[in-house]
């Protein structure tokens, strides 16, 4: 049993406490947030490197057993290299997010809520990237959700309540759908733990379990993880949340919050729910496993994700509209694959489909953020993000037109930017199995280059309207000279959100600019983050690994092995 895959759950938790603490001190609150921010990133370096590297070697699983309660008896905890994948994408994310927070969230904001709240958040997603029992990925995400509730409400404005009451209201039907399929999940089976749900789902009939209930129950679940995502038809809370919340915690909401939710459906459909063979057809949809059965249901909300999310951005007329509608259509890039791996011929191809969503979601955790940290500026310096008030900001902003720019040319997939990979690797996934025969194969690279127009047209036309062209009355009055990071006075001559001083929109455009060159060294070294995302996509279907390390494993008491016993 190791405790270190604990470290980053610790590591976030204390922080929030401590952060709760010091509040008197703003400046003592700020740094206990920012260093506790590197110690989580720190902790997830470490655990990465324990079980992933050296890249390109079979990655290791490690379980944490609390109190020593053997699985699956006890609470588990368990980090194998999907999990370590998809916390560093968080600890990267929500590190230069914080960065970004310091410098555009109120002093009073902060020391009234945002640092706790902040941190509370990634106390959840953490949770939800290692839990290994179905109950606890239930708290772990009540527990992300219900800070995430405030931080969208952060303004308080009329706009703000009634997308935080929508947002709030959704996730809340959600969450009690979702424990209500919990319950009929152990009901049904015996067990909440995942590694024992594996083991018996392959072979039902030693437990006695109907195979049938768990489909009806997993599809339940499934509609509750695709509301998370924002994957059609459950898309409609992202547009308003998103342009409600601050910018830092939109940017969270899409680069880290939102990849919970596809996080659950790979680790719980591909790792657990693939384990139980099913032959059945129901309204024309068929498979012969429970995964099998999925493939067609995640292809239809990803090819109405990528063609809704799409058209609305070309349609809307402001930054952080088109982003959010961006959002819905790059969450059905990362399902695509998914889709085509669950009804994968071979499981050459089924590892390449889980292996292209895993990198899409990476690359469009690390661009989203950034953009959505762009529009943040524009509208912290400007004023405005509406397309009709901006234009030649490239001309007065050059190193935040550098950033957006880097930020869309990676969701457009130009190379040698990371984003180039990922969507590559979404087109071969479905040419592969289109050469092998699967059915669908071929409608799944017709919506995917459907999207991939679409997403040139919509950042064209942003870029055009919002960088390029004539400079509009309100640009100039805000930025009446050119500014860049070496500027030695703030651009700001009215407008703006108070004034922002220098320090604070140089920190802002320095974290829009990190996650740029990110995305660049990403794809120049893109090598390494395929043998990541390959061991993190091996770890998803390998059940049997799975099962024996939480059940079998070092530390794991024998009582767990008895085949029979069982239960949360």
């Amino acid at each position: 049993m190791s405790t270190l895959v604990i470290a980053p759950l610790l590591v976030a938790l204390v922080t929030a406490i401590l952060t709760l603490l010091v509040r008197p001190s703003d400046l003592l609150q700020r740094t206990v947030s920012l260093l506790g921010g590197v110690a989580y990133l720190g902790a997830v370096a470490v655990l990465f490197e324990a079980v992933v590297l050296p890249l390109g070697s079979e990655s290791d699983i490690l379980v944490y057993q609390v109190s020593d309660w053997a699985a699956p008896f006890g609470i588990t905890l368990v980090a194998d290299g999907l999990s370590v994948f998809m916390l560093a994408l968080a600890g990267l994310v929500s590190l230069v997010a914080l960065v970004y927070s310091i410098a555009s969230i109120s002093a009073f904001g902060q020391r009234l809520s945002y640092h706790p709240l902040y941190h509370f958040m990634m106390v959840g997603v953490t949770g939800s990237f290692l839990t290994g029992d179905i109950f606890n990925l239930f708290v772990w995400f009540e527990v992300m959700l219900m800070s995430s509730y405030i931080l969208v409400l952060f303004y308080s404005g009329r706009e703000h309540t009634r997308a935080a009451l929508n947002y709030v209201v959704l996730n809340l039907i959600g969450s009690a759908v979702m424990l209500v399929a919990i319950g009929g999940l152990y009901s049904t089976t015996g067990t909440l733990n995942m590694a024992d749900l594996a083991r018996r789902l392959a072979d039902p009939a030693a437990y006695n379990i109907a195979l049938l209930p768990v489909l009806g129950l997993s599809a339940v679940l499934f509609s509750v993880f695709a509301l998370k995502a924002g994957l059609a038809p459950f898309q409609f809370w992202v547009p308003a949340a998103y342009r409600a919340a601050p910018a830092p915690v939109t940017a969270m909401l899409a680069g880290v919050v939102k990849k919970v939710g596809v996080y659950a459906i790979i680790r719980l459909y591909f790792t657990i729910f693939a384990a139980a063979s099913l032959d059945l057809s129901f309204l024309g949809i068929s498979g012969d496993s429970v995964l099998g059965f999925f493939g067609p249901v995640m292809f239809a909300m990803a090819a109405v994700s990528i063609v809704f999310g799409g058209l609305g951005a070309v349609g809307r007329d402001d930054v952080d509209g088109i982003l959010a509608y961006s959002s819905i259509s790059q969450v059905g890039f990362i399902v695509l694959p998914l889709a085509v791996a669950a009804t994968a011929p071979s499981e050459a191809v089924t590892v390449l489909g889980v292996t292209a969503a895993i990198v899409y979601a990476f690359n469009h955790g690390l661009a989203k953020s950034l953009l959505f940290l762009a529009s943040g500026t524009i509208q912290d310096v400007v004023g405005s993000d509406r397309l009709s008030d901006l234009g030649g900001l490239a001309n007065r902003a050059p190193v935040l037109a550098a950033a957006f720019f880097l930020g869309a040319l990676t969701l457009i997939g130009v190379p040698p930017i990371s984003g180039f990979f990922g969507k590559f690797l979404v087109f071969q996934a479905a040419a592969e199995a289109l050469a092998a025969g699967a059915t669908g194969s071929a409608l799944a690279l017709a919506v995917a280059l459907a999207g991939a127009i679409l997403t040139i047209a919509y950042y064209t036309r942003a870029w055009n309207q919002v960088f390029w062209g004539r400079t509009t009355e309100m640009v100039d009055a805000t930025l009446p000279a050119r500014w860049t990071l070496g500027s030695a006075t703030p651009p700001m001559a009215d407008g703006g959100d108070d004034g922002l001083e220098r320090l604070e929109l140089t920190t802002q455009v320095t974290a829009a600019v990190v996650l740029a060159l990110a995305a660049v060294g990403f794809g120049i070294g893109f090598e390494a983050v395929f043998e990541a995302a390959n061991a993190a996509a091996h770890a998803a279907l390998d059940t049997n690994a799975y099962v024996e390390a939480v059940l079998h494993g070092p530390g794991v008491g024998m009582e767990a092995g008895a085949g029979t016993g069982g239960g949360h």
